[in-house]
């Protein structure tokens, strides 16, 4: 029986995997903290957590007899506040593994994600987990996963006895997913970078959930990509869009983005451009082959999933594209 906290709990993917946790008949405890608490839910205790306070998980795991921890606790749309998210995302997770380790947890179970191995013009076609992580210093989101996961590694050696499993995690899909992903198509053309065909792999959210889900109560440790097979690219979804594209070259779109920040217009900045260009396409084998899950739906199944909750997307006459 797993007594199980999340970190995170009341967000997006949080609530999902306390709810499949709660259903479960080995899970004995569900804890889900968070910065505030939502309307009750069966099965759940709801827990005020800050995981940027270093005192505050400790007593929390020690009141429950916390066996697991699921880690979810980030930034949801990342780039408007670079320090208010490394204080989340890095030390928040320097605090969780310590309250792990102080505590005697058994396992960890992480969010990640592909953003980890960084964009870069070298990527290989297909990204497997024995490629290095080299995030992008200039994308904070990129930098601070990679030093999460550098954070992990070195706990790997000097904790041994705290079993992690870490999940890099694809373009996430779901009934209510609005971020700067989904935004990139809600206009009347979508953005492709010249020369790129920038390709997403996407994973529908209980797919997501399932896996936490898994590595919380019976799942081998370890590292894997989680995404659907396949991939879509830029032209693919403007197709299924009805949507033509705006096709920009890189340096042009360096400049034009450099001066909308200098001018308060967006607050993106150049640093966008090699996250639109290089994007990194996961392979999903070891998920499969190793940790013992098949994605319900392809990335193109979780789209069309998408699409089907997010009927406005679509333009709504094809011959006006």
């Amino acid at each position: 029986m797993s007594r199980v906290l999340i970190t995170g709990g009341g967000g997006f993917l949080g609530s999902h995997v306390a709810a499949a946790l709660a259903a479960r008949d080995d899970v004995d405890v569900v804890v889900s903290a968070d910065l505030r608490t939502g309307s009750p839910r069966d099965g759940i205790i709801d827990a005020i957590l800050d995981v940027t306070d270093p005192a505050a998980l400790a007593p929390l795991l020690q009141e429950h007899r916390i066996d697991t921890v699921v880690h979810l606790a980030a930034i949801v749309n990342p780039g408007r506040d670079v320090e208010a998210e490394y204080r989340v995302d890095v030390t928040g997770s320097a605090n969780v593994l310590a309250a792990c380790v102080q505590t005697g947890v058994r396992r960890i179970v992480v969010s990640s994600s592909g953003a980890a191995y960084g964009y870069h013009a070298d990527n290989p076609e297909w990204i497997d987990e024995d490629q290095p992580l080299r995030g992008n210093d200039a994308f904070p989101y990129a930098r601070h996963k990679r030093l999460v996961e550098e954070m992990l590694a070195e706990h790997r050696r000097s904790h041994p006895e705290l079993e992690q499993v870490i999940f890099r995690i694809g373009t996430i899909l779901g009934p209510s997913v609005r971020n700067q992903i989904t935004g990139l198509w809600n206009g009347p053309r979508l953005l492709r970078i010249a020369g790129s065909d920038s390709p997403f792999v996407f994973v529908w959210v209980d797919d997501v959930a399932a896996v936490m889900v898994k590595a919380a109560t019976e799942g081998p440790c370890g590292i894997y990509n989680v995404a659907g097979d396949g991939r879509m690219t830029v032209p693919e979804i403007a197709a299924r869009l009805h949507k033509r594209q705006l096709v920009i070259p890189a340096w042009a779109l360096s400049v034009g983005l450099r001066l909308g920040r200098m001018l308060h217009l967006t607050a993106h900045g150049p640093e966008k451009v090699p996250f639109l260009r290089y994007r990194p396409v996961l392979a999903n084998r070891r998920l499969r082959e190793v940790f013992g899950y098949e994605p319900t739906r392809t990335s193109r199944e979780a789209f069309e999933e998408y699409l089907r909750t997010h009927p406005d997307v679509v333009r709504s006459d094809p011959a006006a594209q």
